[in-house]
């Protein structure tokens, strides 16, 4: 049994990796101080002795024994992440400093989720992990972008001048049960519009094109990587399927028998125009594939909506 801290665990990725470790057998700590995260996601979880909740904001600094921790503390999505920019900022750097340096006394390895956002809007498609990417450093996304870049940056350091065992995970759009509705991502977005029946809203004209993890499938590649001796990434983890947004839009009209129409609104600034993931090298050195087919993925949460709305 390993003692494991999971940042941001009460959240739509973290509840579900709180279950995992659990399934598999270890005492897990769940840090969040609920900023995005929700005590809903965490509450079957509860009863389970080997399960600790802690109110805690990263930001401020914390001392836990731990053997692991994935920290995951970040809000996730552009209506959430600036909200509160200079927050968001600070939790991709003092918080990944604190997080760092209890990985450091406690001798713990470390897992930093980083994002594809990293590669902002990419002029190198599908994104390999040696891209360095083309963020906008003054743009309204680049708390989110730029912080999760300096957050890799800590991760880096920390190893190469303390030698912190650390993992770097880019986390490419995943979806699924307890994804939060108000969260403005477009799978969330659109189900919820197409279950009520409302117009569905796409940003500019729908070309743009997304890849669809479904949660199960990114959590196991999480612990794969964590468990991964001498292997520190980062590594692109998702589903390298392609979908423009108007073909989600379709096929979520379609699995819902909605009459909803969709309607374009202008496109946000800095809105990447392609993501996908190359995922050589996860399936190299992790023996990752995704498993989950978008249609059966999108089932799932659709039933899952249904039952939350």
């Amino acid at each position: 049994m390993k003692n494991i801290i999971v940042t941001g665990g009460a959240g739509f990725i973290g509840s579900h990796l709180c279950e995992k470790l659990l399934n598999e057998g270890n005492h897990v700590i769940c840090l969040d101080n609920f900023f995005t995260g929700s005590r809903k996601n965490i509450e079957h979880l509860l009863d389970n002795k080997e399960f600790e909740l802690i109110r805690h904001d990263i930001v401020e600094p914390i001392l836990i024994e731990a053997d692991e921790i994935y920290n995951l503390a970040c809000p996730a999505s552009p209506i959430h992440y600036q909200y509160n920019a200079i927050k968001t900022i600070k939790t991709n750097v003092l918080g990944v400093t604190n997080m760092l340096g209890l990985a450091k006394r406690a001798k713990a390895k470390i897992l930093q989720a980083s994002t594809s956002e990293v590669y902002g809007d990419p002029i190198v498609h599908p994104q390999r992990e040696d891209y360095w990417g083309n963020v906008n450093c003054i743009g309204i996304r680049s708390c989110y972008d730029e912080g999760k870049r300096v957050a890799e940056t800590l991760m880096m350091d920390y190893h190469r001048q303390h030698n912190v065992d650390i993992k770097i995970i880019r986390i490419f759009n995943t979806y699924g049960p307890r994804m939060a509705e108000n969260d403005g991502r477009v799978v969330s977005n659109f189900i919820v519009q197409a279950l009520k029946g409302q117009d569905i809203t796409i940003y500019g004209d729908g070309s743009q094109t997304r890849s669809f993890c479904y949660v199960d499938d990114l959590v196991r590649g999480m612990t794969a990587l964590m468990n991964k001796d001498g292997f520190v990434g980062p590594v692109n983890v998702g589903n390298d399927g392609e979908y423009t947004i108007k073909e989600l839009a379709e096929m979520i009209i379609e699995l819902t028998n909605s009459n909803s129409k969709i309607v374009y609104k202008p496109l946000p600034s800095d809105d990447p125009c392609k993501r996908r993931p190359d995922l050589t090298l996860a399936r190299k050195e992790l023996g990752y594939e995704p498993t989950v087919h978008v249609r059966d993925g999108l089932m799932k949460t659709i039933e899952y909506f249904k039952s939350t709305l």
